[in-house]
């Protein structure tokens, strides 16, 4: 399904039209296209190639860098420094920041992919869409990945990998989705998955041993699902029994496995106590080359409708033993593991889904730029191009509140967990329902699998599964119910605010803290910077009264949902709580987007950087957007809103620019 009409306000979002805004000057579209910027992420310059190589050398030798050494000796490896502008001025040589870093490597990315609508590329959209069709990966993207190291980025900086930050992780792979949502899918996500178990509560030998794999190239699949159960871990059957001897003994199967039949590893969510609760369950690590053939097999794989290149199949294990080793963590913290590496890949997974939205929004901007209906061009239509406003406000929407809920891991890890669960229950929903705004722009055309516009029906097809995974919306959902009424008599119009540093997409980051991260908590500090804002935003233009009005209302949205919260049952506080308390949290999920949005509007406000993302007008309008969605019918914005983003949009589109936060420079 592409909407669901239960959730008030869902469809009726459309932004409101206006004057069309900025008139195209085609000329110097084009001239502007050939800023520095634009060519030295299309072209393999030096400067890129030796930053790449600064970061991709690790993966080629694993086994020899320090760090490695240093886990398999037990010494605790020292975290990445962050680069300061105090230090590096006191360094000699040019400054090296993360964020210099992470633009090196998604320039030599983008390089390296090259023009996606370019006949000639192998890498170009026409062979994703064949590659799609035969139910396969695209196999010059998978060796173009291979050569750039990519697994290294799901590896630890301190093993030798590339992860320092989530956000930036969201970065570098938001541009494979932008091509394939299969290939982020297929190619690594899933040993991501797998690996943020290991990295948050596995032995320095299993780090040691995953991290030695992700660099050699191999993958490894993460193996929660069964299909009576689903998202329902507790109930799962699959056992690991312990073995005379020490070790254990796996029974059972495991479905909708990802790259089951080619992993080298597999981390598995299994049964190792038969009484009830949270205590049943542990989580094993197990490699491929140690397991019995004999009691062990790969299932047949499934067709699926999305995603078709992935290997989607399933695992069977007949009394399969494993070495006491192979223990992630503590015997009976299964769930407690899982909820916490949940933390990480519910914040990061939503937000790199956004490139194949950018991608969309492209081609319908392309679609209605060229095709004229009543002696116009589309993109003239009132209607249209509110709609491809909107679509531009709701992705950007979507990576504020990813950027919001990746930062919070490093800077509040103790709150994240209702933070991530809110962002991958949102975000593919705003997701899939504004590829389907998109597609009645587009009309026919939307349902034609080749050309020039076959790109939009496959990530029409594949965006969806965003929102099932390994958490899908009714678990997220019941993440959140039960610390509602928590929130709503500890934080909510109490708390503390978050710091300004979560806001900032470029903004400096320390380690990822595997650690700290918390099952709950009774603080929100994003929802506090959202209420300390009120007497301090500006009023002097118009957009910025729209913006004052707006937050007001969000402020009444916010009461009115604690007051619901107080109210709730304590059977209304479980996974097993009526509609009302489901619909609770999906309005409290829209409450901290719109925290999000304004929050990295106030710091790019405050920042002097982006123009465009210092500009009240996109803020005004996509609080807008989203207080329609919670049902509210807010006073019309000021007529230079619309306006105003409509002529982002056609910059962003002439100068082949990202539409996300970053504005990031893109090949082709």
């Amino acid at each position: 399904m592409l909407s669901d009409p239960a959730v008030p306000g869902l469809r009726g979002a459309a932004a409101p039209t206006g004057p069309a805004g900025a008139t195209e000057t085609a000329t110097a579209r084009k001239a502007a296209a050939e800023t520095t910027a634009v060519r030295k992420a299309a072209a393999e310059t030096t400067a890129v190639r030796k930053a790449a190589a600064e970061t991709t050398a690790a993966p080629r030798a694993p086994a020899e860098t320090t760090a490695v050494r240093k886990a398999a000796a037990h010494e605790p490896a020292a975290a990445e420094p962050i680069v300061t502008p105090r230090t590096a001025d006191a360094a000699p040589g040019p400054r090296v920041t993360q964020e210099s870093l992470v633009q090196a490597r998604i320039a030599d990315l983008e390089s390296r992919f090259g023009d996606p609508d370019d006949p000639a590329n192998p890498l170009s959209a026409a062979r994703v869409l064949a590659a799609d069709e035969a139910g396969e990966l695209p196999p010059a993207a998978e060796r173009l990945l291979d050569d750039a190291g990519f697994n290294a980025e799901f590896v630890p900086t301190a093993l030798g990998g590339r992860l320092d930050r989530l956000d930036t992780l969201v970065r570098v792979t938001r541009q494979v989705f932008r091509r394939d949502v299969a290939l982020g899918l297929g190619y690594g996500i899933t040993s991501f998955m797998a690996a943020a178990n290991v990295w948050t509560a596995g032995s320095e030998e299993q780090r040691r041993r995953l991290a030695e794999l992700l660099l050699n190239g191999s993958k490894v699949s993460v193996a929660y699902h069964e299909l009576p159960h689903g998202n329902d871990f507790v109930r799962n059957e699959f056992r690991a029994d312990a073995a005379p001897g020490g070790g254990f003994r796996l029974h059972g199967r495991k479905e909708v496995i990802n790259n089951a039949d080619r992993a080298a590893a597999f981390v598995l969510f299994s049964r190792t106590d038969d009484r009830p609760g949270s205590r049943s369950h542990s989580v094993l690590l197990a490699e491929r080359g140690q397991l019995d053939p004999a009691r062990f097999s790969v299932l047949p794989r499934y067709s699926a409708v999305g995603v078709r290149g992935c290997r989607l199949s399933g695992l069977d294990f007949d009394g399969c033993p494993v070495p006491a080793g192979a223990l992630v963590g503590e015997s009976g913290h299964g769930v407690e593991l899982a909820l916490r590496s949940f933390q990480l890949t519910r914040s990061a997974i939503p937000g790199m889904g956004i490139g194949a939205l950018d991608t969309s929004l492209r081609t319908v901007v392309r679609f209605a730029l060229g095709r004229r209906l009543y002696r116009r061009s589309v993109m003239e239509i009132p209607h249209a191009s509110a709609t491809l406003a909107g679509a531009f406000l709701d992705l950007l929407s979507c990576d504020s509140m990813a950027l919001v809920a990746t930062r919070a891991v490093h800077l509040l890890p103790d709150e994240t967990s209702v933070y991530a669960a809110a962002v991958k229950y949102l975000v593919p929903r705003m997701l899939t329902d504004t590829m389907y705004d998109l597609s009645i722009v587009l009309g026919a055309r939307f349902y034609v699998r080749e050309g020039e516009f076959g790109l939009f029906q496959k990530h029409v097809r594949d965006l969806p599964v965003l929102s099932l995974g390994h958490a899908g919306s009714a678990a997220c959902q019941a993440t959140i119910i039960p610390q509602l009424s928590r929130l709503a008599r500890r934080a909510w119009f109490a708390g503390d605010e978050a710091p300004a540093e979560l806001f900032r997409p470029r903004g400096e980051l320390p380690p990822i803290p595997f650690g700290r991260l918390a099952l709950a908590s009774g603080r929100d500090s994003l929802s506090a910077s959202l209420v300390a804002a009120v007497d301090e935003l500006p009023s002097g233009s118009p957009e910025e009264l729209a913006v004052q009005a707006l937050v007001m209302r969000m402020l009444d949205q916010l009461r009115q949902l604690q007051e619901d919260s107080l109210s709730l049952t304590p059977k209304d506080r479980t996974a097993l709580a009526s509609p009302a308390s489901f619909a609770l949290a999906d309005r409290y999920a829209v409450f901290l987007a719109a925290a999000s949005v304004l929050g990295v509007w106030r710091a790019a406000a405050r920042d002097g950087g982006d123009p465009f993302l210092a500009d009240p007008a996109w803020a005004a309008a996509a609080l807008h957007r989203l207080a329609r969605r919670l049902g509210q019918r807010p006073a019309d914005l000021p007529a230079a809103c619309e306006g105003r983003v409509r002529e982002e949009v056609l910059r962003r589109f002439h100068e082949r620019r990202s539409y996300d936060l970053y504005d990031t420079p893109l090949a082709g």
